[in-house]
């Protein structure tokens, strides 16, 4: 697809590159390992893709949904823990070229990679708008303290907290008690981020597919 194109582009050949200065390995056979140990590295990016995306403003807004931020966080910061790791022997690795094509150093690449991963960090921290989603259980609750404390590390601030499938049908015994165990996370929630603006979306009996429905959350979100 096109963004695994770009990465490929971008930032595949390169990281292939410095790994390759030390070990022989095909270039498939490194992308199918690095990804597995890295499985992050591509989201880093996909940040990229949507930063490059938002400065070129052909849309009013970008929407990213995305699984927890918090191993994409830290993979930004490779490129300058990478850089730090080097600095031991910064004469080996400075004059270690890549290829007779490129004629870059190890180094050179690894500074390359801590300028964009600032760029990227910058643009998650000034440009983007964070909203997070969880339901009112206690494993959710506690996943997402964990989440909302990586986020503030890197200095990012969530504005808005979305309670998702808040049972609101009370026809039912099963659906009252329900309900009842749901609120005290509600409470807890409403309680541990009231500086965030929080929305309860209900627990709709269909999936949400297709326009119409959509339209029925756009009026939960929005009302």
């Amino acid at each position: 697809d096109e963004v695994k194109q770009m990465w490929d582009e971008k930032f595949g050949r390169e990281v292939y590159e410095v790994f390759s200065a030390f070990v022989s390995v095909p270039y498939e056979q490194f992308a199918d390992f690095i990804t597995s140990i890295l499985p992050g590295l591509r989201d880093e990016f996909t940040v990229d893709y949507i930063r490059r995306l938002a400065s070129e403003k052909r849309y009013r807004r970008i929407v990213w949904d995305t699984a927890p931020l918090g191993q994409t966080l830290g993979l930004l910061e490779t490129p300058a823990m990478l850089s730090q790791h080097l600095k031991p022997a910064p004469r080996i690795y400075s004059r270690l070229k890549l290829s007779t094509k490129t004629r870059r150093s190890v180094l050179d690449i690894i500074k390359g990679w801590e300028r964009l991963s600032t760029e990227d960090m910058d643009f998650l921290r000034n440009a983007v708008r964070f909203v997070m989603v969880t339901i009112p259980e206690a494993l959710a609750v506690e996943q997402l303290e964990s989440i909302v404390a990586e986020f503030d590390k890197f200095g990012f601030k969530v504005k808005q907290l979305i309670i998702n499938n808040v049972i609101m049908d009370l026809s039912s015994e099963f659906l009252v008690t329900k309900a009842q165990q749901q609120r005290r996370y509600i409470e807890l929630l409403h309680d541990r981020y009231h500086f965030m603006e929080i929305v309860e979306l209900p627990l709709f009996p269909r999936e949400i597919k297709g326009v119409e429905r959509l339209k029925d959350i756009e009026q939960s979100l929005f009302e």
